[in-house]
């Protein structure tokens, strides 16, 4: 049975992005194809608010998160680590031979530019690496403050995942000063997995042309070359860039703005009604996500059997991850979502634990 789906990514995928998948291929040296990379590539700038290159890859997220590694890591990474994934990119720095520290904050919560700052005053470090958001503990980290602090550290690689915040809220990448900002298109771009997109300052490239052991399929200077003739180094997902094809053209006609507020209105919805119901949030309200909402389960309530009961119902819903699964539950309100959507996911909640209604 099909569930729709209120976990942190895959989401939702509307009918029109299925539909453009459909779209007889074409081949990917056509030019065909490079009309539709450079159509792609220019409305990402616009999103991401760059003038930098934009880069299409064929991977997870993480493939181009080990490359940025690869690719601009010389002398000792600091990777800054408040949940899972950014202990995992930690773990990624390690497993690719470089040398690099963890920076640790307790789950739950942000990265900050006094952290930032002093981690990098010591000299150490060429690059450092961070998550905008937090999936695993629905925390959102304050960019434009950290941004701030890493002017001070021009010599150093500001490598970004902003996997499950880009669109939805405001990312201008070139004003941040952000070098390498990397994101997947499967949560608040709303498209199926297998797309990355990431972008490279002129300093990333300078940096990477000077790195050995890069690899070939994350090379940034691949890509860069590449892209010269609105291109990739190999064979792209086709069908998922017509889908991104199709995606901005919907973006771009509900509005940038509208887009952001929408956002930000179902993410004050979703916290509200877990509070009214006496959860706590995980994080501190200020540094709440605004793409997924993590809640404490102050009340102990049997999270699993809620997820099964839900699931028979036709809803996919997440009882948390790793070590705070079940002492919190996650509910994703991001991509094409609207609060009808959460109201149809609260009323099959409350007719399995009337308590809550």
């Amino acid at each position: 049975m099909y569930k729709k789906l209120f976990i942190p990514g895959p989401v939702p995928v509307h009918p029109e992005i299925l539909a453009a998948m459909a779209t007889p291929l074409i081949g990917h040296r056509m030019k065909e194809y490079a009309e539709l990379h450079e159509r792609v590539t220019s409305g990402l700038q616009k999103i991401l608010y760059t003038e930098g290159k934009v880069f299409l890859a064929t991977s997870s997220a993480f493939g181009v998160m080990e490359g940025a590694i690869r690719n601009l890591v010389g002398k000792r990474c600091a990777n800054f680590c408040n949940g899972a994934f950014s202990d995992k990119w930690h773990d990624v720095t390690r497993r690719c031979g470089k040398q690099a520290d963890a920076i640790r904050f307790d789950w739950g919560k942000p990265v900050t530019p006094e952290a930032v700052e002093r981690t990098l005053s010591t000299g150490l470090y060429d690059s450092m690496t961070m998550i905008h958001n937090e999936t695993s503990t629905g925390v959102m980290s304050p960019l434009p403050e950290i941004a701030e602090i890493m002017r001070k550290f021009p010599d150093v690689m500001f490598i970004v995942d902003t996997v499950s915040s880009m669109s939805a809220v405001k990312i201008p990448v070139d004003e941040l000063g952000i070098d390498s900002c990397i994101f997947g298109v499967q949560k608040a771009f709303a498209l199926p997995p297998g797309l990355t997109v990431f972008t490279a300052s002129e300093k990333a490239l300078q940096r990477a042309a000077t790195m050995e052991g890069r690899g070939y399929y994350f090379d940034y200077m691949e890509f860069a070359a590449n892209d010269a003739k609105h291109n990739t180094p190999s064979t792209p997902c086709i069908s998922l860039i017509f889908a991104m094809d199709r995606q901005l053209e919907r973006i771009f006609a509900e509005g940038l703005e509208a887009r952001w507020a929408r956002h930000r209105d179902m993410a004050e919805y979703v916290r509200q009604w877990v509070i009214d119901r006496g959860f706590g949030l995980f994080p501190d309200r200020e540094y709440c996500s605004l793409t997924l909402t993590c809640a404490r389960n102050s009340r102990g309530i049997d999270l699993a059997g809620l997820k099964k009961n839900l699931a028979e119902k036709g809803f996919a819903f997440d009882d948390g991850y790793g070590k705070i699964k079940g002492e919190t539950f996650r509910i994703a309100h991001m991509g094409d979502m609207t609060r009808d959507d959460l109201e149809e996911l609260f009323a099959a909640i409350t007719s399995i634990m009337p308590d809550l209604a």
